[in-house]
């Protein structure tokens, strides 16, 4: 960056608007009818939603496609294979979306039988706005993250560490982009951080492992 130090890392936080589509699917079939042509908000939402609930996500299943599966269609098969779609491996939504239908479509070939949900358990599809927060934190150096991360609040976490990678032109956390501007001496720092897989942590967990990946790096550095 030609000696220019970067901007500051002003801090926000967020909230999860859901929205219904008014979509629903009673079976497998219907299921995947709908998601393919759903809003590709709807894929965000119901792998990503979860995290910003009340109560988290299925221990089981991390994503909503998967928990449904398995308690509402009695399908573990189908639910596993669902389960382990981990959308930190595709670039967009769009491939999101057919990692899944091809793993529906697998398994309608596989099986001759489909169940109805009951009226109550249909899956019902649902979109989310993510609405931003300014606060008070930020941070002016690399050295800043140690006093910063462990006062944000998860939904912080979230929408610095999740969200971002749909914001950033290289799919990148704010961690990770920010970092990048202060030159080479961050760079085992970086790919730490970026390493991290945010899916199959809880929020609160993601942000232990995020201040102690943070800890270790500056107490090596100051060593």
């Amino acid at each position: 960056m030609d000696g220019q130090k970067p901007s500051p890392f002003f801090v926000k936080d967020c909230s999860l608007s859901t929205i219904s589509t008014g979509e629903h699917a009673g079976n497998l079939i219907e299921f995947r009818d709908k998601l393919t042509t759903i809003h590709e908000g709807c894929i965000y939402h119901h792998f990503w939603g979860g995290h910003l609930r009340p109560m988290f996500i299925d221990p089981e299943y991390h994503n909503d496609f998967a928990s449904w599966a398995h308690h509402v269609l009695h399908d573990d098969l189908l639910a596993e294979k669902l389960g382990i779609i981990d959308p930190t491996d595709y670039n967009n939504l769009q491939q999101m979306r057919q990692a899944v239908l091809e793993v529906v479509e697998e398994r309608l070939d596989e099986r001759e039988v489909f169940y109805w949900s009951k009226r109550t358990k249909k899956f019902h599809f649902v979109r989310s706005k993510i609405i931003i927060f300014s606060t008070p934190l930020s941070l002016e150096n690399p050295i800043d993250l140690l006093r910063v991360v462990p006062t944000m609040s998860t939904h912080s976490i979230f929408y610095h560490f999740i969200d971002a990678r749909g914001r950033t032109t290289k799919g990148l956390d704010d961690f990770t982009e920010w970092l990048l501007g202060f030159g080479d001496g961050y760079d085992e720092l970086i790919k730490q951080i970026h390493s991290l897989d945010p899916y199959f942590f809880t929020l609160v967990e993601l942000k232990k492992v995020l201040i102690k990946t943070i800890n270790q790096f500056f107490v090596k550095e100051q060593a």
